[in-house]
């Protein structure tokens, strides 16, 4: 090479590195503008050679494009006993994840994959969600189970937050029930586009139509059956799918051999029924089919389908499919809607907060060349450390390299990378965004952000439920008190619904939850996997405390004993924030002037806060208020920061008994369900239980009663019920708000407070 061609390739070099980092290089190009090192004759050689280099991205992005069209992430949610984990079970095998079927409760002793907790075997729920994934043709779908019952809703919350889309699976007899309610709102508070599968279509009352009116009338869904059963109850042999206007039946030993066939002649009319009414309702919200439908003209199958996957990623139609999971009917085809109508990760907008510009919202764009951002959204103590599950939202993860926590501004390096398979652990080397994975030996807290440095992005953290329960636990020996803190300490990593404090005036640790089962949970859990005996108190219900009216303070903390004294005058109201507030305590700064420097501020705050942590009616912590400081006076030499706090501490004790506090409880919604003859006396029950009846509906030959009970009053209700019901009778509940109690109850729980704190000196 001539020292001339070899000078320009160095300065071809120079000006590539210099040119591509700042910005300016395709406008040079565009323009034929070239630095003068690179003079004509290298000129071609040098647009050649860069303009390679440009089209390489293009390829590379249709090939991620490409790539990420074939990823779906699902969630499976539904009421308790509606047939999640088996249906996640059917859906491992069809896919060739695991090679043998087991049932939940199974009688081989295995029980399902999904449920790999012991307990979760021995009862027969699920209690943590759990995550795989498993390829179906040229998808691959990654998956996560989770549990049916309220008290481990957060496990719902933190799945749902992560998914690009969702199966919410009802039981054909049954219907829409509570939990099914709650779980539909979870997914419409994260936008989770969704199928229905109504399953147990084999179980007598089987009645898919009922069900999608009810998803009509009380999910408020824009729904069709995309399907319809060929018989049902124990003459439930296969379906009808509406879309291409054929019948499916499913045979061989596991159901795995599916079978296309004519539609029976007997049900050729009701298809075409059904088809057009599938048709009418899409049509609805979709504007090309619907000038199709308008004209009369003839709808392929390929455009109905194209029709159903835009409205149902745009959350204005929910497909229905049915079946029976346990045996084996309709989880193929259920398949094939997960991968035609749910999006795949580049169709969903995800949305981060920059932390460079005072939270602006920043919109993801789900490339796997961009800078990587990952929500950790799942913590569990694993064998190896604590294992963090990761949503991957943009960018590319590799073992061994250095990641942001914007949380803690903590760097941290990825030790092991594993993709799950419910207990199971696969090492990988790298994972892209649209992945769900795990990485081990991290430290970090459930909705932690990281990031490769390059941005400081946060993803919008999950709403998780403040606890309604408390138990006293204490450690049968001081032996195995170190494991007994360990346990605690795990368990609230895990799972940001329990909670322990120690309570300051007996002494106790109060451990606090969702409800008795998800407390009972946590006991056990500490016995079987810590070998901790732990005795258990009676269950307390977390209380509150509230004011009523507006009511004025002016206090005056002045205190001389020799040397630097204390002096603070803080002036103000507090008043009660309106019911809708999205916050329980508010802190406003009317201050005109100087009257109290700026330093002091923060601490007369604190001293609100931690008054406002215990109120004076029975030593429960105060929501739902504003305090807002007017005035008030320092002094330049005696005034100090505890000054001011311990200042601001004793003027809401002043004025806290003016505002008329209140005491609020935990209200539960329940859902009963009992025969009709059974009715009275549940009713009955209800009453005495000062509950309050909102709904009552027949559902074939049982009572479906839904009402409004206060927690304290529900303790030991599964035994009361089954004695008037002769077990036939169940019931679900979940948190519904905090509302006063009665003046009667009020005084009874002043009197046992004052009486215990007598007691204490």
């Amino acid at each position: 090479m001539s020292s001339t061609r070899r000078a320009a390739n160095a300065a071809f070099q120079v000006w590539h590195q210099r040119s591509f980092s700042s910005g300016w290089i395709s406008a040079l190009l565009s323009r034929g503008n070239l630095p003068p090192p690179l003079a004509a004759p290298f000129s071609p050689w040098i647009q050649a050679r860069y303009m390679a280099a440009l089209a390489r991205p293009a390829a590379l992005d249709q090939s991620w494009r490409d790539t990420m069209n074939k990823i779906r992430n699902i969630g499976i949610s539904a009421h308790i006993d509606s047939g999640k984990t088996t249906l996640t079970e059917r859906i491992l095998f069809y896919t060739g994840r695991i090679d043998s079927i087991h049932e939940v409760r199974g009688k081989d002793g295995v029980g399902a994959k999904m449920d790999s907790m012991d307990l979760e075997r021995e009862k027969g729920i699920t209690i943590q969600s759990a995550a795989t994934h498993c390829v179906w043709g040229d998808h691959q779908i990654n998956i996560i189970d989770t549990p049916g019952h309220v008290d481990f809703t957060i496990e719902v919350e933190r799945a749902l937050r992560v998914l690009d889309g969702a199966i919410l699976v009802l039981c054909s007899v049954s219907g829409v029930q509570s939990q099914s309610i709650t779980v539909d709102r979870q997914m419409k508070r994260y936008d989770v586009p969704r199928l229905a599968f109504i399953n147990k279509l084999d179980r007598a009352g089987a009645d898919p139509w009922r069900v999608i009116e009810q998803l009509r009338s009380k999910l408020r869904h824009n729904c069709a059956a995309v399907q319809m059963p060929i018989g049902l109850e124990g003459e439930h042999r296969g379906l009808v799918d509406l879309i291409h206007e054929r019948a499916f039946y499913f045979e061989g030993a596991h159901g795995e051999k599916l079978v296309q066939k004519e539609i029976p002649p007997e049900l050729m009319k009701e298809a075409a029924d059904r088809r057009r009414a599938l048709i009418e309702i899409v049509s609805e919200v979709d504007d090309d089919l619907a000038e199709r439908f308008v004209n009369d003209e003839p709808i392929t199958p390929a455009e109905l389908e194209a029709a159903i996957r835009r409205a149902t990623i745009a959350l204005r139609f929910t497909p229905v499919f049915m079946g029976s999971a346990f045996k084996n009917k309709g989880v193929q085809l259920l398949l094939n809607g997960v991968c035609s109508f749910l999006p795949c990760p580049t169709e969903v907008s995800n949305y981060a907060l920059d932390q460079n510009k005072k939270e602006e919202k920043v919109a993801i764009t789900g490339s796997p060349t961009g800078p990587f951002v990952a929500l950790a959204f799942k913590l569990e103590e694993g064998r190896f450390g604590q294992l963090t599950y990761l949503r991957i939202y943009e960018g590319t993860i590799r073992r061994g390299e250095n990641l942001l926590n914007v949380v803690t501004g903590k760097k941290v390096k990825v030790p092991r990378l594993v993709k799950m398979h419910a207990d199971d652990m696969e090492d990988i080397q790298s994972a892209h965004a649209g992945e769900i994975v795990a990485m081990f030996g991290i430290e970090c807290s459930s909705g932690d952000t990281f990031t490769d440095g390059s941005v400081r992005y946060t993803m919008t953290s999950m709403t998780v439920p403040e606890p309604v329960m408390s138990l006293a636990i204490a450690v049968s020996s001081k032996d195995a008190s170190a494991q007994f803190s360990k346990a605690l300490n795990r368990f609230q990593k895990e799972d940001p619904t329990f909670r322990v404090k120690l309570d300051p005036e007996s002494g106790q640790t109060l451990i606090s939850g969702m409800g008795e089962l998800h407390l009972d949970i946590y006991v056990e859990r500490m016995k079987r996997e810590y070998k901790v005996e732990a005795s258990v108190g009676k269950p307390q219900v977390n209380f509150r405390e509230a004011i009523s009216t507006r009511a004025d303070f002016n206090y005056l903390h002045k205190k001389q004993s020799g040397g630097q004294g204390q002096y603070g005058r803080v002036e103000g109201y507090i008043e009660p924030l309106p019911e809708d507030s999205e916050v329980k305590f508010e802190f406003k700064n009317m201050l005109v002037g100087q009257a109290i420097p700026n330093s002091y501020i923060p601490s007369i705050e604190k001293g609100f806060i931690e008054a406002c942590n215990s109120g004076s009616l029975i030593g429960h912590p105060v929501e739902g208020i504003r305090i807002v400081l007017t005035d008030g006076a320092a002094h330049a030499v005696d005034s100090s920061e505890l000054a001011f706090k311990l200042a601001a501490l004793y003027a809401f004790r002043q004025c806290y008994p003016a505002a008329d506090p209140v005491i609020l409880e935990p209200v539960m919604l329940v859902e009963i369900k009992a025969p009709t003859e059974f009715q009275g006396p549940v009713v009955g029950d209800i009453n005495r239980r000062k509950g309050m009846i909102v709904n009552s509906e027949q559902e074939g030959d049982d009572a479906v009663i839904t009402c409004h009970i206060p927690l304290n009053n529900m303790f030991g209700y599964s035994t009361s019920l089954r004695s008037m019901t002769q077990g036939k009778g169940e019931f679900t509940m979940e948190y519904y708000k905090h509302l006063g109690v009665s003046a009667e109850v009020q005084r009874q729980l002043e009197t046992s407070h004052k009486k215990g704190s007598d007691d204490k000196k």
